[in-house]
């Protein structure tokens, strides 16, 4: 099946007025239907158009309308669904967004235990904190402008490769940071159980079953 038969024929953009009115205590049915409709509509707005700004404005999402709007209507959504792993890509984007020093560091640590994975993340040698910006926006304009299983896998491989280095930054704290250590632990733990999460949604994608 093509993509444009996969796509709902409902393009919106997030609308902050109805993720404000996404209580906690909204029955649980209707915020999943709310999440799967706009990760839905938002994608196809993405892969219906040719105009780069469009999908400009669709990598920036969390800068222009905000992370608690996007958390509002994804952030509970699992993994295996289109929602939850739409989330997952705009944390790690806003992640190495506000932090890029941060996280070249680690992925120069990792890429050495992970070198294949590295080849699928398609980071510069030695990055800098620049050249992983690069990668988290090419990885969301993927989403929108390409195949969004290799985005997926992309950003799974990405994954890997920087909880390797977290790895490797707690193996480093250990004597003189146990308490650091241990949370560096558990972040690099976070991460590898992202990168699954991605990969596995990828497969989903692949078998037209990622909603």
């Amino acid at each position: 099946m093509d993509d444009e038969r996969r796509r709902p024929r409902r393009p919106a953009m997030l609308d902050p007025q109805a993720a404000d009115e996404l209580p906690g205590e909204l029955d649980p049915a209707l915020r999943s239907e709310v999440a799967h409709t706009t990760a839905a509509a938002l994608v196809h707005q993405g892969r219906s158009t040719e105009d780069p700004q469009v999908v400009a404005r669709l990598v920036a999402l969390v800068e222009t309308e905000g992370l608690d709007v996007v958390a509002a209507l994804w952030s509970d959504s699992p993994p295996q669904t289109l929602p939850g792993a739409l989330w997952r890509l705009y944390v790690l984007r806003e992640w190495v967004r506000r932090d890029p020093d941060t996280v070249a560091d680690r992925y120069r640590q990792g890429v050495a235990a992970v070198p294949v994975h590295d080849a699928v993340a398609g980071v510069a040698q030695a990055p800098g904190p620049q050249d992983v910006r690069t990668v988290a926006d090419a990885v969301l304009s993927g989403v929108y402008t390409g195949d969004l299983a290799v985005a997926l896998e992309r950003a799974g491989a990405f994954c890997r490769v920087l909880a390797a280095g977290a790895a490797f930054d707690a193996d480093h704290l250990d004597h003189v940071d146990p308490r650091g250590a241990a949370r560096m632990t558990y972040g690099a733990s976070a991460l590898l159980r992202t990168a699954e999460e991605l990969e596995h949604a990828a497969t989903l994608w692949r078998a037209d079953r990622l909603d």
